[in-house]
């Protein structure tokens, strides 16, 4: 079975096919990957979890983001230690809870705004766009903003589930946090 979309691009009407399945199926394979990633890339950045290390952002935010459009403000983080603090909570914690949910297709909007923001930084970060301004990170940014705008949560996700709830019903201004 295929689907037709109907949508106006750039002032023009556009119309396309797809087969649903493919699509179903690759939307979840998308899913689970990136959420598996953002996971693993969190929990590895905790001591207690097996062949993980203990997190700290300072030698990578005051050295190796040297010459990066957003040096200057993570080498100032890096030299705050309420910031370094935060920072060394916030990106394991965000990476988790990033791949969690996404993962597990909950909050998904929610989950992959945060991820687009997250990868952002590491976008801006890492590169010193010697090569161009293609690589793995912005690879990442598409990632996400490709799931939050398919609403993947909704193809064999929690999200499903909870935007069927009387709760949701009611306040539908949630949906733009689920899907």
């Amino acid at each position: 079975m295929s689907y037709t979309i109907h949508t106006r691009t750039f002032g023009r009407e556009v119309e396309f096919e797809y087969p649903s399945s493919l699509l179903g199926y690759w939307t979840v394979f998308l899913r689970l990957i990136v959420g598996y990633w953002f996971l693993s890339a969190g929990l590895e950045k905790y001591a207690w979890f097996p062949g993980g290390e203990a997190f700290n952002a300072a030698g990578w935010m005051a050295g190796a983001t040297q010459g990066t459009v957003v040096h200057g403000f993570l080498a100032w983080a890096a030299a705050n230690p309420t910031m370094l603090a935060f920072t060394n909570v916030a990106i394991p914690l965000g990476e988790t809870l990033i791949g969690l949910g996404v993962l597990l297709g909950a909050f998904l909007r929610l989950a992959a705004f945060f991820g687009v923001v997250l990868t952002t930084f590491f976008y801006l970060g890492n590169a010193d766009f010697a090569n161009g301004f293609v690589n793995g990170d912005l690879f990442g940014i598409l990632l996400f903003a490709t799931l939050m705008v398919w609403a993947a949560g909704r193809i064999y996700g929690v999200d499903r589930y909870l935007e069927a709830t009387a709760f949701v019903q009611r306040n539908r201004w949630l949906r733009w946090l689920l899907g």
